[in-house]
């Protein structure tokens, strides 16, 4: 990674201690315009972020649950207040930010659980429950860099890809993980294209996506949603590389709204549509698409983005956030632990085992 950017860190306030600190990250709905570091104090702060998009990307949210946990307990301990019941109500108001996304429940979870497990009290219980979240972080970017490597391996020299929403360093804890393939095929061939879809209502494909491979010289052409079919059927694109929210025991993958007609029409074209996700990211307690539950956004965000409106008044609005992919749309899942080839419903399990607590579980 040569742009030295960090989409979210633990920043201590004093020299001598990794407590206090505040929670730092890029505001994201100041890109592509601006760059914009914010640095949030509390869990309140925290859940806008999530909720408004400040911060997005089911793995950076797990990340910022995580963080939000240590900024309650230290509030806690500043109050004098009890530190267990100050998490359980950070969890429970982080909980209900975003439904999708199982990645935040995982983070959250992480950390409520060694909160009841410590021993230790005062400011030793909360560099505890940080050093926790700083671990769940490094996991992240770790999986990250494998990720990248294995999805690297399906990227032929001088490849043209295809890229959905932001996967990248903007989402994650690391280099990303669809864009985390691109990061490392640039390192290993230099001659790789993205085509970054724009990514409606919000645009984070053209917004973020094309701004963060601007940042690392990786050329990068921007288009329409409904244009990428006929992209597809020119032959322009080697492969469909994208990320995902959620991923059920048979493969059924939810991602941002719009990846399931790139699915279609990649299989239509017979060109592989790869999905790229760490373990976090599956859900073997969810048997399928179907049971995934699927956050709808503001109609504000459809009618009227960025304060500007394209709609009349009062017109009614579908505005779900995510789709669903059946897996047999699905060429491959590529995660941090190897590759994952249909059947899925037999080989997910071989390849996540040993079997820890599910997502779905994580979030009981």
């Amino acid at each position: 990674m040569t742009s030295g950017l960090a989409s979210i860190q633990w920043v201590p306030l004093e020299r001598r201690s990794r407590i206090p600190g505040v929670v730092r990250i890029i505001d994201q709905t100041r890109l592509p315009g601006e760059l914009v570091y914010l640095d949030l104090t509390d869990v309140s702060a925290v859940a806008e972020a999530i909720v408004s998009l400040r911060i997005r990307g089911a793995p950076l949210l797990g990340i910022a649950a995580a963080y939000a946990v240590v900024l309650a307990a230290q509030e806690a301990l500043r109050d004098q207040q009890p530190i267990g019941q100050s998490v359980r109500d950070a969890a429970e108001t982080l909980r209900r930010t975003r439904p999708t996304a199982v990645n935040l429940f995982v983070g959250l979870n992480r950390l409520v659980e060694a909160a009841m497990r410590t021993r230790s009290s005062g400011p030793a219980a909360v560099k505890e429950l940080l050093a926790v979240a700083e671990n769940f972080h490094e996991s992240d970017r770790r999986a990250c860099a494998a990720i990248g490597r294995h999805g690297a391996d399906l990227i032929q020299p001088g490849a043209r890809i295809l890229t959905y929403c932001n996967t990248g360093i903007l989402a994650t804890g690391g280099e990303g993980t669809a864009l985390a393939a691109v990061y490392e095929a640039h390192r290993r061939h230099g001659d790789i294209r993205v085509f970054a879809c724009e990514t409606r209502p919000l645009w984070q494909g053209a917004r973020l996506t094309a701004w963060e491979l601007r940042q690392h010289d990786i050329p990068v052409t921007v288009l329409c949603d409904n244009a990428a079919a006929s992209l597809l059927a020119r032959g322009e694109v080697q492969c469909v590389m994208v990320g995902a929210d959620r991923i059920a025991a048979n493969g059924d993958t939810a991602n941002k709204v719009g990846t399931f007609p790139l699915a279609l029409a990649a299989a239509a074209h017979e060109i592989p549509f790869y999905v790229l996700a760490p373990t976090t990211t599956f859900d073997p307690e969810i048997p399928a698409g179907a049971q995934i539950p699927i956050e709808h956004r503001s109609p504000t965000e459809v009618v009227r983005p960025f304060g500007h409106d394209i709609a009349p008044e009062g017109v009614d609005v579908y505005s779900p956030a995510f789709d669903i992919t059946p897996a047999k749309y699905i060429s491959a899942l590529v995660t941090e632990k190897g590759v994952i080839y249909p059947p899925f419903e037999t080989n997910i399990p071989r390849l996540l085992r040993p079997k820890s607590r599910s997502p779905s579980e994580e979030k009981k």
